[in-house]
């Protein structure tokens, strides 16, 4: 909650990380809005969990270790989206033609 409250992201790591998260989802719409799934496990309701809360999962490599590998792996292409946001230059920046 407090995450949500502070808009601090949490990657939702597994089937029993995004079970805990998923009562969030039902005290409120956008209770979910700052998580992101970082896999979908082998599990076989995990897929059926994220679809049902709307939150498409960043990989899909059938793991099923609960160890927080899914989360590690994610956390690269997370911070690899964010480094391409902040500092790619905009089409005007890079003197792309509109022709």
């Amino acid at each position: 909650l407090a995450a949500r409250r502070n808009n601090v992201p949490v990657l939702l790591d597994g089937f029993v990380c995004t079970a805990a998260a998923a009562p969030l989802a039902r005290l409120h719409p956008t209770g979910l809005a700052h998580t992101i799934a970082a896999h979908v496990s082998a599990e076989s309701g995990h897929r059926r969990l994220l679809e049902a809360l709307g939150l498409p999962p960043l990989l899909d490599l059938g793991m099923r270790l609960g160890e927080g590998s899914g989360a590690c792996l994610a956390v690269n292409i997370v911070r690899s989206a964010l480094e391409c946001h902040a500092r790619m230059a905009s089409f005007a920046e890079a003197g792309v033609s509109d022709k």
